[in-house]
């Protein structure tokens, strides 16, 4: 079983119509949409949900009324300021409220209450799934709106899809994982056999290649590199590719531009299905490539 993860230095690379992509080429495999704050692989696969569970990043706390003195610690103590008395209360109000949206979850009003009227509770931020799709079985989830995403939901994603192949006896683990070098990209890269690197012919592109190459380096994780629409600026994709292999890094492929991947978007299909020109045979190759990468 080959864990194979497909990052980007920021969205908008292309990275989750590649993924699409190498779903349709892969056989027995799982997919796992690990890029919780965008979900949008389901966009493309059209998931049918098996199986759904809450999932709890965290704790808040919450104001037991009858049990509160008024002594207003809790207030004092809250460096967040999500602990107040509310307007509608009046001045002078005994009873604070805990605001969840400011909670950050820290503790601290739990520890300075003397009269244990602070309940630490944990706070439903999200729903994580399991479902089928045309290509096989898919984990992936949900943050709730304004939930901050520490990297849990993305470990336990991954750890639902290993189970999934270990019981199907799957043979590969296709990630489409968190742009960036934050906490969900260390939680979707950290552990697994290859890491794939879809960036663009820009200095931007090029700049943020650095930034995950460093971060890949430092966990020494195999990485190699997909430049997609290079063909808008060959000379920056000859940079890229460069620097690159300066950096122990090798290019998986090149995949051109082509106005299908859109259409195919608008579709909800992968490029592979939509499409059987050029663009399809770069990605065939790109897979072909990670293959061999694998050994």
């Amino acid at each position: 079983m080959k864990e194979i993860v497909v990052i980007s230095g920021k969205g908008g690379t292309g990275k989750t119509s590649i993924v699409a992509s190498l779903a349709a080429l892969a056989e027995k495999k799982v997919l796992a949409d690990c890029d919780v704050d965008a979900a949008d692989l389901y966009l493309v696969l059209n998931p049918r949900v098996e199986s759904l569970e809450d999932f709890s990043g965290g704790k808040k706390a919450r104001i037991l009324e009858e049990q509160c003195i008024g002594c207003g610690k809790c207030v004092d103590a809250c460096r967040f300021e999500a602990i107040s008395y509310p307007l509608s209360q009046g001045a002078g109000s005994l009873i604070p409220f805990v605001n969840p949206v400011f909670c950050e979850g820290c503790g601290v009003c739990v520890r300075v209450c003397e009269v244990q009227a602070v309940a630490f509770e944990p706070a439903i931020s999200g729903e994580w799934y399991v479902s089928s799709t045309q290509y096989g079985p898919m984990v992936h989830a949900r943050l709730g709106i304004a939930e901050g995403n520490s990297g849990k939901l993305v470990t336990l994603i991954r750890q639902q899809a290993r189970e999934i192949a270990k019981r199907d006896n799957l043979d590969f683990i296709i990630v489409d994982g968190s742009p960036g070098i934050g906490c969900p990209v260390i939680s979707s890269i950290t552990g697994s056999d290859l890491v794939v690197v879809v960036t663009e012919p820009t200095l931007s592109g090029q700049h943020d290649l650095n930034r995950v190459a460093q971060l890949t380096g430092y966990f020494q994780i195999p990485t190699i590199v997909c430049i997609n629409k290079w063909d808008l600026n060959p000379e920056i994709t000859q940079r890229i590719e460069s620097q690159a292999y300066d950096q122990g890094i090798k290019s998986v492929g090149r995949i051109r531009y082509d106005p299908a991947v859109t259409k195919a978007q608008i579709m909800k299909s992968s490029v592979i299905e939509y499409t059987g020109g050029a663009v399809s045979e770069d990605i065939k190759s790109v897979w072909r490539n990670i293959i061999y990468a694998l050994g």
